[in-house]
């Protein structure tokens, strides 16, 4: 009777378990307007971000998308746009002692193995705690491009001027800071206020086009902008990702034959922003819907829109927005005496088209609120991974790494190689090296993830020496700026 239990239970921990992923997106948003950076300073600025990268990276966290424009505002060197208050407390006034936040970031995040996604808000000029602008601000010298709503003044998606200056600013980021993504959020046309409408009338009247329906009008404003700004940045630089994180609701069911289970604010419908246009044409490299509800929300049920978003947005690589603190304040339904976080990542694992997740907000997570970054670093995000696979850009790989060769050395037993030839353009470049490990009589299999060690910039990698009887052959790949890989190049070694 024992045995057919231990059979029965065996069976069910292979039913119940996953293969580690080779390719993750793992994310987490560090965001300036919650004050949480306002006039405290370079120094304890720069310290609370070197606190928090390190306890991200020990969380297993491989990218970082970092607000740096959140109100036609620079939290970097702009000849464009103002300094923000966001940083300095005062709008264009200058950080001091002085430095550039977003190129200390990248390279913080860089020397970390983190990816660094420069996030922008293209169409918010002003929030609603900001009452001084500075003079070269965009509100102020050109204020009839921008129209008030609610206490925030919006650029006016409707003028053709305006996606122009977005995309300048975009231009101006990606050709002089090496970034690896440009993220954008929800915010398109401002969420709505009942009673109060969007003063675009003389826009529609100038720009219409034709289009005779005002919500028709204004999506496609919004597409207009999408597709140009992608195609801003892939012209200056193809590896740089486009990522767009909307609200966690398409359309709800009662809008729309192919909506969700849902009842509440939809981004077709009130924010006037057709996401999944976007994804089917190509105008994004990735899609970060915020789901921020939890498991059994009467409105707006997790678990109804992550198979929702995981059904209809799967043409291009999609991540999950989680919400860390409403993540560990529910409770999960079939266990009361836990909270959601992993009845949330069984739903990641399960689904076929989820390829990440970004954490809402990456401080959250550093807080370790309800052991949430204790199970990331322990468990879901424990070992390493490449970044999902973005073909469409380009399919192209590096050649493989050569002359692999272990050497003692005093730091200990470390296994060398030389970087592939360059090619002609980015794409043959090698920018880094995912190790593998296989023991004696195991088949070389760089699909397996389990077998994936490190992923490095270095040309080297120190080997765990044992006893120096045991056979290994190490295996690595180069990688490309969208982590294409190469062909392995193989070594033998005793450990």
């Amino acid at each position: 009777m024992r045995k057919h239990l231990l059979i029965l239970f065996l069976l069910a921990v292979a039913l119940t378990s996953t293969a580690a992923p080779k390719r993750e997106f793992r994310g987490a948003w560090i965001q300036c307007v919650n004050g949480q950076f306002e006039g405290i300073g370079t120094e304890k600025m720069q310290q609370t971000l070197i606190y928090q990268l390190d306890e991200l990276q020990k969380d297993g966290v491989n990218a970082i998308i970092f607000q740096v424009r959140p109100e036609c505002d620079a939290l970097y060197e702009s000849n464009v746009e103002p300094w923000s208050r966001f940083l300095t407390g005062r709008q264009g006034t200058a950080p001091y002692p002085y430095w550039d936040p977003l190129q200390w970031m990248i390279e913080q995040c860089h020397s970390r193995g983190m990816e660094l996604h420069a996030w922008i808000n293209p169409y918010r000029a002003k929030t609603k705690g900001t009452n001084e602008l500075a003079i070269n601000h965009i509100a102020v010298t050109h204020p009839e491009r921008c129209f008030d709503y609610d206490g925030l003044t919006i650029l006016n998606p409707g003028i053709p001027a305006n996606r122009n200056y977005i995309c300048r600013v975009v231009l101006d980021i990606i050709n002089r800071y090496d970034v690896d993504g440009l993220h954008i959020d929800d915010y398109f046309y401002p969420y709505p206020v009942a009673g109060l409408d969007i003063p675009d009338d003389s826009q529609f009247r100038l720009y219409n086009n034709g289009i005779t329906n005002r919500g028709d009008w204004r999506r496609h404003n919004v597409s207009l902008f999408v597709k140009q700004l992608y195609e801003t940045v892939h012209a200056a630089k193809p590896w740089v990702k486009v990522g767009i994180s909307p609200f966690g609701i398409y359309r709800n069911k009662k809008s729309s034959p192919i909506g969700s289970n849902t009842n509440g604010l939809q981004n077709y419908d009130q924010l006037y922003a057709d996401i999944l246009l976007w994804i089917n044409n190509g105008w994004t490299d990735y899609c970060v819907p915020q789901i921020y509800w939890e498991i059994g929300n009467k409105a707006a049920d997790y678990e109804t829109l992550i198979h929702w978003w995981s059904q209809h947005a799967s043409a291009r690589p999609l991540f999950i927005g989680e919400d860390v603190e409403r993540t560990v304040k529910n409770a999960d339904l079939k266990n009361p005496d836990k909270h959601q976080q992993a009845a949330k990542y069984r739903l990641h694992q399960e689904l076929p088209n989820i390829d990440g997740t970004v954490l809402w907000y990456a401080k959250a997570a550093v807080d370790n609120i309800g052991n949430y970054g204790t199970m990331l670093r322990k468990h879901y995000w424990n070992t390493p991974v490449l970044q999902p696979s973005m073909t469409f850009i380009d399919k192209r790989a590096p050649k493989a790494p050569k002359k692999l060769k272990p050497v003692w050395t005093p730091d200990g037993y470390i296994l060398f190689w030389t970087a592939p030839k360059e090619g002609k353009d980015w794409v043959a470049k090698a920018y880094r090296y995912a190790v593998y490990r296989f023991a004696k009589g195991e088949k070389i299999n760089t699909d397996n993830a389990d077998h994936l060690v490190a992923v490095t910039t270095n040309t080297f990698y120190k080997l765990p020496y044992a006893t120096g009887k045991d056979k290994y052959t190490y295996v690595v790949t180069a990688l490309n700026r969208i982590d294409n890989e190469s062909k392995p190049a193989k070594k033998k070694v005793k450990l």
